[in-house]
């Protein structure tokens, strides 16, 4: 049998307990090798145990790697997969679980875990998370401070922010308040114009690929709809009577999703009289200069009297037939 004891750690930490924590309970270690013998536990890494003889669950894992270094915590991914929750998409029960530990301290990692060491660990953590992990602030900038590409730095930033896991004005602070940390202008940057209404990279890439370089008037950002079911639009233009939507969807979508921006791009048409545009990452990030002069020309069309500016990689792209081209400055 199980001690009661033993048992309530258990449901607390998800199952896992270490050889330290056993005995603190007052048992002695014959009754952990009695437990282990009886398959009431099973040895994950050395000295720490799951209360069941099946495949570790992700969360079982991370509880593992976290007593196995004792005093530390979730980081980088692995601490946002725990924030998320079991259903977190994008992070699979698989691969490394990634732990922060004091920087002062020396730690061995066992297999399967990498071990990070920090200073000001402390005050970075959230100890009573279950597991302890790194404040959700701290983690995205570890991410995106780590990140091979402008794109994946920003894109961890844009997803939580827009998944409400934080704000833009927190992740700014938390920025600031770090000493060194790669891609910090790239990172200020993002994060001001996410705070401005930039919810996601594709938006982003917008404002400073398509719509800032070639001077095209300020959209309404993320403004509510005013047809029937509740719509949120991307870029709003009301003056103009033009809604823009980014479709940040890189591979297949459901035909059901589809067929609601469709309804929704309809009812825009008859309800509010508003011409809506999709527009995609071939658009807005490969061909962003010839986006531009067709907005612009819609725009145009549709009362804007604002001239459209040539930026540094407009220079003799112009395109036979493009309406309104832009005028070198």
């Amino acid at each position: 049998m199980v001690p009661d004891v033993l048992q309530e750690l258990l449901r607390s930490q998800d199952g896992v307990v270490s050889r330290g924590q056993v005995l603190a309970l007052g048992l002695g270690p014959h009754d952990l090798r009695r437990l282990v013998r009886n398959r009431h536990l099973t040895p994950m890494f050395p000295g720490i145990f799951v209360g069941h003889t099946g495949e570790p669950s992700w969360l079982q894992r991370a509880w593992a790697a976290v007593l196995a270094v004792g005093g530390g915590a979730l980081c980088g991914e692995s601490a946002l997969r725990a924030a998320g929750g079991p259903g977190r998409r994008g992070h699979p029960d698989g691969g490394l679980i990634h732990v922060a530990v004091d920087r002062m301290r020396s730690v061995t990692a066992p297999a399967g875990v990498v071990v990070h060491r920090r200073a000001g660990l402390a005050e970075r953590v959230l100890w009573n998370a279950n597991p302890p992990r790194m404040r959700v602030e701290e983690a995205l900038l570890d991410v995106a401070a780590a990140a091979r590409s402008d794109f994946a730095a920003v894109a961890p930033l844009a997803d939580a922010v827009q998944a409400r896991l934080t704000t833009a004005e927190r992740l700014l602070e938390t920025l600031a308040a770090r000493e060194r940390i790669a891609h910090r202008p790239l990172l200020a940057s993002a994060l001001t114009d996410i705070a401005e209404g930039t919810c996601s990279v594709l938006e982003r890439e917008y404002l400073v690929r398509v719509e800032r370089p070639h001077g095209l008037p300020r959209p309404w950002r993320q403004a509510r709809g005013a047809v029937e079911r509740p719509t949120i639009r991307d870029l709003d233009y009301p003056r103009y009577g033009l809604v823009i939507e980014l479709d940040g969807r890189l591979f297949h979508d459901t035909a059901r999703a589809r067929d609601a921006d469709l309804a929704r791009d309809l009812e825009a048409a008859v309800a509010e009289r508003r011409l809506t545009v999709r527009l995609g990452w071939g658009q807005v990030v490969d061909r962003p200069c010839l986006t531009a002069r067709h907005v612009g020309a819609l725009l145009r069309r549709q009362g804007w009297a604002g001239e459209l500016r040539s930026c540094p990689l407009c220079g003799g792209s112009e395109s036979p037939g493009d309406p309104n081209p832009p005028r070198k400055r």
